[in-house]
């Protein structure tokens, strides 16, 4: 058989070969791509969408702290609606970052799970060109082995070796001699070219046969790292489903209600009614109390002043309380701590604050300091208790007149309290236990509403108390 006859690969052979290196090629162009050009742009994308969600959660955080303190002018189901919705606004920043993360998690693993997709396919076209060529090579082997065979068959029947010699001695002549060596010869050649292809046919199959075995491993470790990849990327997409699920329950529940609070608008409008009513009431009677002060006051004047005795004192049918702060007040300031806490810590200030359901701004005549159920209230300054009783929003209620101060009436009330330890009448000095703290009333928690009155309104009580 002639060196000449031997075929190369055809192109539908060479096909498998082409494809994977041109998969190969692109992946090594796309890889990179999707490993740093996506992930960083998508990790730019998640950090931005983590800084909104913070925002948010601040936001629904200042949120729900406001709707606390404008829970106090509330009661019943619609301050406990106020206080869901402010819990669902402000659980909705911290479950949609859970999603956000759950999908980018879920974004991210499917991204991997293609990679390692693609990375087999390839390693699998690979396997199927290389078990191609070793099946092209093993018919190439077959046929030349016949040839070798056929050709040995040949020389058997003739009984005769091919070698130079006997082509010397059994030639007639010599012209017949250089004949048959030439024929001779050229099938020496085409014998030896046919076995070194043979030999390397050997070679070259023991070779793609390793590759092949070593493809095949690649390929089964891609399976088990492309299956687990894909499990991460369905774990985490039903875990992204989980959050959306969880978001979406939120966000039904914020609207529902919004809708109730919506509904309840009457409602709200009764209970400021009722809350501006009781605190006109409280005016009315500390004016009342005020004005008899007065009239005393002006008649122990004129009584001193006929007897020829105008000392300038008079403690005006509250207690004294004089100009001196009581003691354990700050520098400057009027009453001390009434709290069990030391330092005071302020909860919520005095004054404007929108109101949650009816839109517009009302004042918040005191400050909330921090007092847990059952922690003691003090007095915050000698005088007398004008009244410890239970009064619609402001709930346990006790209303000390400290008397005449800078030549101003001083008045001031523990609002929300559970318990009284003092009754109407009785003085009291600074540092008193006169009561405990609670949540009764208009009130969200547990906490003391302290008011300062001067002639009969409320002031900011900050200064007075050194803060």
């Amino acid at each position: 058989m002639r060196r000449a006859d031997r075929t190369p690969p055809t192109p539908a052979r060479r096909r498998p070969l082409q494809a994977v290196v041109a998969l190969l090629a692109a992946l090594a162009v796309a890889l990179p791509a999707l490993l740093v050009g996506p992930t960083a742009a998508h990790a730019d994308e998640l950090s931005n969408k983590r800084a909104a969600a913070q925002e948010r959660a601040a936001a629904a955080e200042q949120r729900a702290a406001d709707l606390a303190e404008a829970i106090e002018e509330l009661s019943g189901e619609l301050a406990d609606a106020l206080t869901r919705l402010a819990e669902v606004e402000a659980q909705l920043p911290v479950a949609q970052a859970r999603l956000d993360e759950a999908v980018a998690a879920a974004q991210a693993a499917q991204r991997e799970a293609e990679i390692l997709a693609a990375r087999l396919q390839a390693a699998r076209d690979e396997e199927a060109a290389i078990t191609e060529q070793i099946a092209v090579d093993d018919t190439r082997e077959a046929e030349i082995r016949s040839a070798i065979g056929q050709m040995a068959r040949e020389a058997y029947k003739g009984g005769r070796d091919v070698s130079g010699m006997s082509v010397m001695l059994d030639a007639e002549s010599s012209q017949d001699f250089v004949e048959k060596y030439g024929l001779v010869s050229t099938a020496l050649r085409t014998q030896t070219q046919v076995l070194d292809e043979l030999t390397e046919l050997a070679a070259k199959n023991k070779n793609a046969q390793a590759r092949q075995t070593a493809v095949r491993e690649k390929v089964d470790e891609l399976k088990v790292a492309a299956d687990q990849k894909l499990e991460e990327a369905r774990q985490a997409q039903a875990a992204a489903e989980v959050a959306k699920a969880e978001v979406e329950r939120l966000v039904a529940e914020q609207q529902q209600r919004k809708a109730d609070i919506e509904s309840r608008k009457s409602e709200a409008q009764a209970q400021v009614a009722a809350n501006d009513a009781e605190r006109a009431q409280v005016g009315q009677e500390l004016a009342a109390i005020i004005e008899q002060q007065r009239v005393q006051r002006a008649q122990e004047e004129a009584a001193r002043a006929a007897a020829g005795k105008n000392n300038g004192g008079g403690g005006g049918g509250g207690g004294g309380g004089g100009s001196a702060p009581p003691n354990g007040a700050r520098p400057g300031a009027l009453f001390a701590n009434p709290t069990a806490h030391n330092p005071m810590v302020v909860t919520s200030e005095y004054g404007n604050r929108l109101h949650p359901v009816l839109g517009y701004w009302r004042l918040h005549a005191g400050i909330d300091l921090r007092d847990r159920c059952g922690e003691p209230v003090y007095a915050a300054r000698a005088g007398t208790v004008q009244w410890a009783k239970f009064r619609s929003g402001y709930g346990g209620q006790v209303m000390i007149d400290h008397g005449w101060v800078n030549g101003s009436s001083l008045m001031s009330s523990y609002n929300h309290m559970s318990s009284f330890a003092v009754g109407s009448g009785a003085q009291v000095g600074a540092g008193q236990v006169i009561g405990y703290a609670g949540n009764t009333g208009t009130s969200a928690a547990c906490h003391l509403h302290f008011e300062v009155y001067i002639n009969g309104g409320t002031v900011n009580p900050r200064p007075h108390l050194g803060l």
